[in-house]
Formats: structure tokens, C-alpha cells, sequence
């Protein structure tokens, strides 16, 4: 599971465009934190800290623990407004979670194994068609990642949604039981000496 992250915040007690404008000089990111059938809360974190955040990789799957005015709250990031040129955030959402939620996320998928798939050996190319996979999983319980097992796969091999153990109580979010995930496909000059074959027969 991911790591929970924490990050500390300032209530916002002055919106408009101008008053985040002016957060941002002094180096805080304007936020807001919504949802849990409670009233959005307007806050303002730091930026530095924010972009540390966001340069783990993992940040839109972990759970953050926000903690203002001495609350701490779990939240899920949902969105980050960054700045068109020098790419740093304006901007964040959060929703808030509340006990036993759980949430839609985006879980990168990552292969193993390669070095035992007999199609790799023979010079075949592992396709990916999805890079991540939509889950819907209990809020405590948000896997780093997926791995897939590419043992004993040969060329010409899908690997669909179906296919997949996926972590426990986690439900697949695409509602595609036949999205296919990555294909092991031939290489040219396999192709073509295939095609030789057939020609020559």
C-alpha cells in the first residue's frame, strides 16, 4: 500500500483571484478540501512541500493527511493546477475521506518476469496497451502498483483485466472484463521470416 503522506496546512480565510495571487508570492499554494457531506474548507500549503509531494510518484494514490487549525484530515488528492511555464502548482484539490470510503484511482501497472517469458526470449515485444489500471478500492488499501507475471507467455499472448489478481477487496473500475492490458507481439524479422515460410510452402 502506499504510504500515507502528510502535509500541513493554513485555513484560507480570503478568496478571489487576487488574495492567491498574493498567497502565491509568498510561496503557499491555494487548496480547498470537499466532499464527506461536510462544508468545503479553504486552505493554503506550502509549496515546496507540496512539489516534494508530487515528485514521489505516488502522490495521486496515496492517502494525505492534512492537518489544519490541529485537525487532521484524510483526504485523496483529486487535482493540481499547474502553472503553464514554470510548471509549478497553483492550485489543489482534495477530497475528503470518510471511514471505510472507497475510491476510484489510477494504480500503475508494472511487469515481472520478463527474462521467463518464452515469446520475450524469441525476440517478441511486450506491447502495453494500459499503463495504469482503474480500481476502486477501500481508501487504507491503495496498492503502490500491479504487477503482472510474464512467465511462460509466449508471442501472440494477451494479457486481459480478467487475467489479473488484483489486490484484496479492490474491484476493477474500468467495467471492461476484456480490456486488454499489454500484447506480446512478434518482431519484424519474425514476422517476415514467418512470411518467407508460408511463401516458400
Amino acid at each position: 500500500m502506499s504510504d500515507l503522506l502528510n502535509l500541513p496546512a493554513e485555513a484560507r480565510e480570503v478568496g478571489g483571484k487576487g488574495a492567491s495571487r498574493s498567497l502565491r508570492r509568498e510561496g503557499r499554494v491555494p487548496a480547498v478540501i470537499y466532499g464527506g457531506k461536510e462544508a468545503p474548507v479553504s486552505i493554503h500549503v506550502e509549496q515546496k512541500l507540496l512539489v516534494r509531494l508530487l515528485g514521489t510518484g505516488h502522490f495521486f494514490n496515496s492517502v494525505v493527511e492534512i492537518t489544519v487549525g490541529g485537525t487532521k484530515v484524510q483526504t485523496l488528492p483529486k487535482d493540481v493546477a499547474f502553472h503553464p511555464v514554470s510548471s509549478l502548482p497553483l492550485h489543489a484539490d482534495f477530497l475528503r475521506l470518510s471511514g471505510g470510503a472507497k475510491v476510484h484511482v489510477r494504480v500503475p501497472v508494472v511487469f515481472i518476469n520478463e527474462t521467463l517469458s518464452p515469446g520475450i526470449k524469441r525476440g517478441g515485444v511486450l506491447n502495453i496497451v494500459h499503463h495504469e489500471l482503474a480500481l476502486v478500492v477501500p481508501a487504507d488499501k491503495i496498492p503502490d502498483d500491479i504487477q503482472i507475471d510474464l512467465t511462460g507467455l509466449d508471442v501472440g499472448h494477451s494479457i486481459h483485466i480478467k487475467d489479473i489478481q488484483l489486490p484484496d477487496a479492490a474491484v476493477d473500475g474500468s467495467h471492461e472484463r476484456d480490456l486488454v492490458i499489454a500484447t506480446i507481439v512478434a518482431p519484424s524479422a519474425l514476422k517476415s521470416g514467418e512470411g518467407d515460410t508460408a511463401k516458400a510452402e
